[in-house]
């Protein structure tokens, strides 16, 4: 039967039964559940079948700034009969009778002051981002002032990622169990004090003092990578959640870009020790300033979470007793989904890519173009820019389209063909061509890394955020130490087209892997659903046969 002649049988019984039947069976089981906030934690058990803790912020909500008024559904157009989704499509109608329990709509509201918490946590990641690098673009200096050999400073990079394994588990299971606030104000605290530990280090005998400062400072990564898919759930509605994801990421890679650009500046290649020594005490001296100051911000203005959530989604989740959560099931579900953990190794190859990249860039650079460490600099700003500028491209995009997989598959082939391309001109002796190739890199290299996030959100929904964003970081650092070690090796034997193709190789295979990710996006289906709940507001619910509208919300007059 069409949806017409549906309709029209409908809209006949409705003329021969009155529309506010209370007696009926129904019409009192869709009202319990407005009134019971308990049944629609059933029902969301009954979709996902495990324990909802920290519900992504992307479920139909109420947009309202600080002074707005609420939206609601009182004027709709351009009605369907379904849904449809990048990767799927739920009928409205089945969405209504076969779901007994629906979800009670909850006040949301989104706060001006969503934008300072993102943007506080952005600066206090560059600060971190910052001080991964700002040894290795340099490494011939640093080679030179300590008097230790390649390996030595490519460990003062590669020990980030070596903290990260063991510690990301752990300090994930605080972040569900201390809340966003102190995970946050604790890694500023080590970013912190890990750059004053370095201050004392500008001396060729301190080289074990600076391992441990940057220890110190790859401690409070841990409290970063993972953060910024939790901080966009929990502060932004469902239209901004992958830009702010974006945004989040781009923090770190400014900071990044900042660490190539910088210390080619503050610290240039003079053959005086004491001379040196003073250059790289005041680079030290800056970074320690703005950490302190970034600190300080934090612990007086960043806050936990909004007074009212910005989504149904966090609301639900806040109605959720804490006890009902395990941290060690939630880990088991994660492991035993095979989409995500096929993501998870296609994610690392990538990342570990990047990570290589940028640890040994100054080696690749000089042994092509002797003495240019400055433009060394600049090439890894060109490649981090140009992945700033991918990433929020791809966060916007997702928001507007929902096609996870497909644009995670895109930009992972497009990370390949130019790195394939970066890895056959950087020997051909023109540096303007090294800087559009890197830019090209950089784009979408770089601009992959909240693709992975958002991706792996929808993949695992409702788990925490930040327990599937740690285990992305985690095997991005396995590799990441795994490719770096090896490529350098394979760079001080073979050259740097090698050690290129080297990285090309597993490009190639996370290509593979991520065609075989079976895109079950759990959240946009969630989002669907109150969507259709949205439509049937209390005072029209016993009209069954009412229709999804796909039109925008309008303002109450």
């Amino acid at each position: 039967m069409s949806w017409k002649a549906e309709f029209g049988r409908r809209s006949k019984t409705n003329k021969r039964k009155p529309s506010h039947d209370y007696s009926s069976v129904k019409y009192q089981k869709r009202q319990a559940s407005f009134d019971t906030g308990s049944q629609s934690v059933k029902s969301l058990r009954s979709i996902f079948g495990g324990s909802i803790m920290n519900i992504q912020g992307d479920i139909s909500h109420q947009r309202m700034d600080d002074n707005d008024d609420f939206y609601s559904p009182s004027s709709l157009g351009g009605c369907e009969r379904r849904l449809s989704l990048a990767d799927g499509s739920v009928t409205s109608e089945d969405s209504l009778l076969d779901n007994e329990q629906l979800f009670p709509l909850l006040e949301t509201k989104l706060y001006k002051r969503r934008w300072v918490m993102l943007f506080l946590f952005s600066i206090y990641s560059l600060s971190n981002g910052f001080m991964w690098l700002q040894y290795s673009i340099i490494s011939d200096i640093f080679m030179r002032f300590y008097s230790i050999d390649s390996l030595a400073i490519d460990w003062l990079s590669m020990i980030y990622c070596l903290t990260y394994i063991p510690l990301i588990l752990p300090i994930m299971w605080l972040l569900d169990n201390r809340g966003l606030r102190d995970i946050v104000v604790v890694g500023s605290a080590f970013n912190c004090i890990g750059a004053w530990i370095k201050t004392s280090t500008a001396h060729p005998d301190m080289f074990a003092v600076t391992v441990f400062g940057q220890f110190v400072c790859s401690v409070a990564t841990v409290y970063i990578l993972g953060i910024p898919s939790r901080l966009a759930s929990v502060w932004f509605g469902r239209e901004e959640v992958s830009t702010a994801c974006s945004i989040g990421v781009l923090g770190n890679q400014m900071g990044i870009a900042i660490g190539f650009l910088i210390p080619p500046i503050l610290v240039p290649n003079v053959d005086d020790i004491n001379e040196l020594a003073f250059h790289i005490r005041i680079m030290f001296y800056i970074s320690a300033g703005v950490a302190t100051l970034i600190f300080v911000l934090v612990v007086i203005v960043f806050q936990e979470r909004p007074e009212i959530p910005p989504s149904q989604a966090q609301a639900q989740a806040r109605s959720i007793p804490p006890d009902e959560y395990s941290y060690t099931a939630s880990i088991m579900r994660l492991l035993r989904n095979k989409p995500f953990m096929l993501l998870v190794v296609s994610y690392g190859l990538n990342v570990g890519c990047f990570y290589a990249v940028s640890t040994l860039l100054n080696r690749m650079i000089i042994e092509h173009y002797p003495g240019e460490e400055v433009n060394a600099g600049r090439i890894g700003l060109t490649i981090v820019v140009a992945g700033m500028v991918g990433s929020l491209i791809c966060g916007i995009w997702l928001d507007k389209t929902k096609t996870y997989k497909q644009t995670t598959l895109i930009v992972y082939i497009l990370s390949l063909v130019a790195m394939l391309v970066y890895a056959f001109t950087l020997n051909q002796g023109h540096l303007w061509v090294v800087f559009v190739t890197a830019g090209f890199l950089g784009l979408f290299m770089t601009g992959y890394l909240p693709l992975g996030f958002e991706f792996a959100v929808e993949l695992t929904y409702p788990e925490s955020e930040g327990t599937s964003s740690g285990l992305l970081n985690c095997s991005a650092q396995i590799f990441g130490i795994i490719f770096t070690i090896s490529q350098g090796k394979i760079i001080d034997k073979w050259g740097t087209l090698a050690g290129n193709i080297f990285l090309c190789v597993f490009l190639l295979i996370g290509t593979a892997i991520t065609g075989f990710i079976k895109s079950d996006l759990r959240r946009q289906k969630a989002n669907l659903q109150v969507a259709v709940q949205t439509v049937s507001s209390p005072g029209a619910m016993p009209d069954y046969g009412a229709t999804v509208c796909d039109g925008p919300w309008q303002r109450q007059s």
